[in-house]
């Protein structure tokens, strides 16, 4: 019998309580080490809370984190529309999947880091090679999700769509991209765990302002304490899109499916 359901005299919690459960044993965790360490390299989760108060108040953490929010949204959009639409040809049509294959690859391997510096080198200090690099990270991942998508379309819905009379708008919109959602949700999610970390390396490197900019800073200065609240901060935005934006709308294209 699992603790949730001793908690409830047998019966199962709610989905809301046993997030909320996990959230408070991982506080009460970090609290218990945080007493046991007794290091200010190891702060406790009421003192990292009362930084980010001061630092949302006082501070300069609403701004960045706005800056930073704005790369990833930009980011995202291209290479998702970029991608969705590469992937859609090549999972369609065998001689661009093979012309392409190469270069897809080579794109996934390479290594952010990489691909980072050599648009700063080529591009400048610049807000267009930063939000370059990643997109050019996040695009062949997007890429792989839905041309193996394409591929798994079901060819007799299709099929009955032109017994129907469908024109190519309605047949698309209606049959061909519901098909698609699962793999576009997927690629969502993970492009944007993706997109998070990129954008804070390339603030870290390049960039004068965001929370990597901020987490260098307090790297210099050994501030552990700041590291921690713009990085819980960022983490609490993170959480709210994917809980009020991306859950929702999942459950909602997925809604037609048994």
């Amino acid at each position: 019998m699992t603790a949730a359901r001793v908690l409830m005299g047998g019966q199962n919690l709610p989905d809301p309580w046993l997030r909320a459960l996990s959230l408070i044993a991982i506080i009460a965790a970090w609290q218990v080490g945080a007493l046991i360490a007794e290091s200010r390299l190891f702060p406790g989760p009421l003192t990292v809370a009362h930084a980010l108060y001061e630092h949302a108040v006082n501070g300069e953490l609403v701004g960045h984190v706005g800056i930073t929010l704005y790369r990833v949204a930009v980011s995202f959009v291209i290479a998702m529309a970029l991608g969705t639409a590469v992937g859609i040809i090549m999972g369609r049509c065998h001689q661009a999947d093979v012309m392409l294959h190469g270069l897809l690859v080579l794109g996934l391997n390479i290594p952010a880091l990489v691909v980072i510096i050599l648009c700063y080198i080529w591009f400048g200090l610049t807000e267009v090679a930063a939000i370059l690099a990643v997109v050019v990270n996040k695009f062949p991942i997007v890429v792989v999700n839905l041309r193996e998508g394409t591929r798994a379309i079901d060819s007799e819905l299709l099929q009955v769509a032109q017994v129907f009379r469908l024109d190519r708008r309605r047949t698309f919109f209606r049959v061909y991209l519901p098909q698609l959602y699962p793999y576009l949700m997927a690629s969502t999610r993970s492009g944007l765990a993706l997109i998070w970390k990129i954008v804070l390396v390339v603030e870290l490197l390049g960039r004068s302002d965001g929370v990597g900019f901020k987490l260098a800073e307090f790297f210099h200065f050994f501030d552990i304490i700041g590291l921690l609240s713009y990085s819980f901060a960022f983490i609490a935005v993170v959480l709210v899109i994917e809980l009020v934006g991306i859950g929702p709308l999942d459950r909602r294209l997925r809604a037609w499916r048994p």
